[in-house]
């Protein structure tokens, strides 16, 4: 059977030119990251273009997401770029009057704007929780620091507060020329980085419907309050996916609390019918090694077992030495947990009802699809992609063929679990033979044999948002209307 989890792979030095976007798909990479905290927009462009061109020659539909890079809330520069060792119970002051490039042993810049969230008594984290400070004291312009944990500190290191409340806004300028440029190379998928509340998703979505696009928008959760009761229904409910960004919020909320909010967070997305991505330091040694750790296996596939759609490798396939064996690994790794029985059943909304003709009948094919013999695959006629999206909510051991012709909806299905996405250009055929062209279709990629059954849905007009309504069954080898 098909893979059912998905990888999202961030391009980089390594990478980002046709051998190596050619290699990384052909290791397995589903969905390609562009991380616009590098790079240019005229650079982005023209991998997206790589990309599509690519992905067609090899004709495996692959999506593009562009990550925004989101408020830099990072302390300044040290005098000719030093770097500053200190001690446990070394004092050491965050000055928003200091020059942005003038720090010393004493203290640094920072902008005015982060000292009116900070106050004596909080626990600042710096270069990603390597260094500790308790604030003792503030004025207007500064904070003054006991260092608790020590380290060598050096230039434009970032700067979290334990518990979270760092209120830069989740959209900079750079941010909002930068969905410009996303929309024009088309984007499957844009994440918006540290999200507070839904208002940064509805924003963002304002911003990409004035620049023509209809990209689908994953919310980064990696501050504090994101996670909070009050915040996070209204995120998963205006987003159409999210991130466990595990760096940024694993400082925030510390690492005894990361594993558990996982896997709430990956089933507070499935519950809503949205996708999920797992995402920060999933293979992280391999960035220098050819071998995944035994840690990394583990992480990886509690990820799968968790339920999440996709994981993410970041700088092992952007700056690393062995990208295309990564992926594989993490391939390999995936199919391993995919054996496990989680893997393969779910009673994900068993017990609810719907108002909704298509969503029934997508979750009602699964129920079929899982418990009546024989059945090798699910066909999905879609428009948009949301049939196949709601299926993949159900947790099966059977392939889910997403197949479409409007550009886009096939590359928007790769990042689905268990969703196998196929360009079907149904509008060209009779109705009486698109069925028979479908299961020809997966016939032709050996994916079912003569005597297998194949369950379809379709609408009765092709290309119609929410129009599913039909489900059949069929045998492959017998005569198929």
């Amino acid at each position: 059977m098909p893979r059912r989890t998905k990888i999202l792979a961030t391009l980089g030095p390594a990478t980002h030119h046709e051998q190596g976007i050619r290699g990384l798909i052909l290791a397995g990479v589903n969905v390609f990251r562009l991380n616009f905290s590098h790079g240019s927009a005229e650079e982005h462009s023209m991998r997206a273009a790589m990309i599509r061109e690519i992905a067609l020659e090899l004709e495996t539909p692959v999506g593009i997401l562009c990550d925004m890079q989101g408020p830099k809330i990072r302390i300044g520069s040290f005098t000719n770029d030093m770097k500053i060792d200190l001690a446990e119970n070394d004092s050491f002051v965050l000055n928003s009057q200091i020059g942005v490039d003038a720090g010393d042993q004493n203290g640094v810049h920072i902008d005015s704007d982060l000292l009116n969230d900070i106050d004596a008594g909080d626990t600042l984290l710096l270069d990603d929780g390597r260094m500790t400070f308790i604030v003792e004291s503030r004025n207007s312009h500064s904070v003054t620091c006991r260092v608790a944990q020590g380290g060598v500190l050096s230039s434009k290191k970032g700067v979290n507060k334990f518990g979270g409340g760092l209120s830069a806004p989740a959209l900079t300028e750079k941010d909002k020329a930068d969905i410009k440029t996303a929309a024009s190379l088309k984007t499957d998928y844009l994440a918006i980085s540290f999200v507070r509340s839904k208002d940064d998703i509805e924003e963002t979505r304002e911003l990409l419907v004035a620049a023509g696009s209809g990209a689908h928008i994953i919310a980064k959760i990696e501050r504090a309050e994101a996670i909070t009761g009050e915040f996070l229904p209204g995120i998963i409910a205006s987003a159409d996916g999210v991130m466990v960004a595990r760096g940024d919020l694993g400082v925030e909320i510390g690492d005894a609390n990361l594993v558990a909010v996982q896997k709430q967070l990956i089933e507070a997305a499935n519950a809503a019918n949205k996708v999920v991505i797992t995402a920060t330091q999933m293979m992280e040694s391999m960035i220098t090694a050819s071998t995944p750790t035994r840690a990394e296996v583990f992480d990886v596939a509690n990820a799968v077992l968790d339920g999440t759609d996709a994981v993410m490798l970041s700088a092992e396939t952007a700056v690393g030495m062995y990208p295309a064996e990564t992926v594989k690994a993490m391939v390999r790794i995936i199919e391993g947990a995919e054996l496990h029985p989680l893997a393969q059943r779910s009673k994900h909304r068993i017990d609810q009802t719907f108002s909704s003709i298509d969503e029934s009948l997508a979750l009602a094919a699964m129920y079929v699809a899982n418990h009546l013999e024989g059945v090798k695959a699910v066909i999905c006629m879609t428009a948009t992609g949301f049939a196949p999206l709601i299926m993949s909510r159900i947790t099966s051991s059977l392939p889910i063929y997403a197949m479409a012709e409007k550009h886009g909806t096939c590359e928007i299905t790769a990042l689905y679990k268990g969703v196998v996405p196929v360009p079907f250009h149904a509008s060209a055929l009779d109705p009486s033979e698109v069925n028979h062209r479908a299961v020809e279709t997966l016939r032709a990629h050996n994916a079912v044999a003569d005597g297998d059954l194949v369950l379809i849905t379709k609408g009765d007009f092709v290309n119609v948002h929410g129009g599913t309504n039909t489900l059949k069954i069929v045998r492959v080898g017998d005569v198929i209307q």
